[in-house]
């Protein structure tokens, strides 16, 4: 049985509680559900991972990983790719799952209990925590952010994130430890009809928003506009027709960041200043 979140004012967590800071969720996850978010981590933002001193090695941790480690085995060897000394540390606040995943450490990669006051050694140069805030209540998400953003190193990076079930449809909102900078969304050419079809796999901090009136509503109605006023590229593929809605989006005003590079994905991110509540 999944436990209601215990409200943040109340939890009994933190860097001088006694139990760690959160609760136990589903923990369900799906090999290679996560690629979306590794892939962004591990290319666009992977300056983080080089701009540590070369004495130290950069930590990333893996929060709330859940019932299995595999999300954890699979950031750590992605991101291993861009810097071999990287060390992530899987945190999961349900003990027998940190014991269930220590015949799996090595090196590079090793598994803690604790929840959302990252209890290990080190400042992490990046934190992914998915479908793990989606369990929460909304109110708790700012303190949640918070502590999280708190323990990230100077040019640290947060993602808190959710995704369907093989991870064909996913969004995350990016901190830093000033607070949410951007919202992506990643979406697999072919498992969409309209780019607001991802809207169900918001963030907790957007979900409930999206509603007329309210900013992340009004961004995904123009994201659908621009698709649609696309329709005549269709003929050459899913990924022209996405690259000319975001090239579109971006020329009506949205604060977009990124580029083709990262559109022909089916990915794209914009300034939270676009979105938030």
């Amino acid at each position: 049985m999944v436990q209601r979140a215990v409200r943040v004012s109340t939890a009994n967590g933190g860097a001088g509680g006694v139990k760690p800071f959160g609760n136990v969720t589903r923990g369900t996850t799906n090999p290679n559900r996560l690629r979306r978010v590794d892939r962004w981590l591990a290319v666009p933002q992977a300056w983080r991972l080089r701009t540590v001193d070369p004495d130290d090695r950069p930590l990333v941790v893996d929060l709330g990983y859940g019932a299995s480690p595999t999300t954890a085995v699979e950031l750590q060897h992605r991101l291993a790719a861009v810097n071999p000394r990287v060390h992530v540390a899987g945190i999961e606040i349900e003990p027998a799952r940190v014991r269930s995943a220590k015949s799996l450490e090595h090196d590079g990669l090793s598994f803690h209990p604790g929840g959302f006051e990252i209890p290990v050694a080190g400042n992490p140069v990046m934190v992914r925590a998915f479908n793990v805030l989606r369990q929460y209540d909304e109110a708790d998400v700012p303190a949640i952010w918070a502590t999280v953003c708190a323990r990230l190193s100077a040019n640290g990076i947060f993602a808190d994130g959710t995704c369907d079930e093989i991870g064909r449809r996913s969004t995350w909102v990016a901190l830093e430890r000033s607070g949410p900078v951007s919202l992506t969304l990643s979406l697999k050419f072919g498992a969409f009809s309209a780019p607001s079809d991802v809207a169900e796999r918001l963030p907790k901090a957007l979900i409930h928003h999206n509603v007329p009136g309210e900013k992340v509503h009004t961004f995904l109605q123009a994201l659908d506009r621009a698709w649609w006023e696309a329709a005549p590229l269709a003929s050459f593929g899913a990924r022209q027709r996405w690259i000319a809605s975001c090239r579109g989006l971006r020329a009506a005003g949205w604060p977009v960041q990124d580029g083709p590079a990262r559109w022909r994905l089916g990915e794209l991110t914009v300034g939270w200043s676009a979105v938030w509540p």
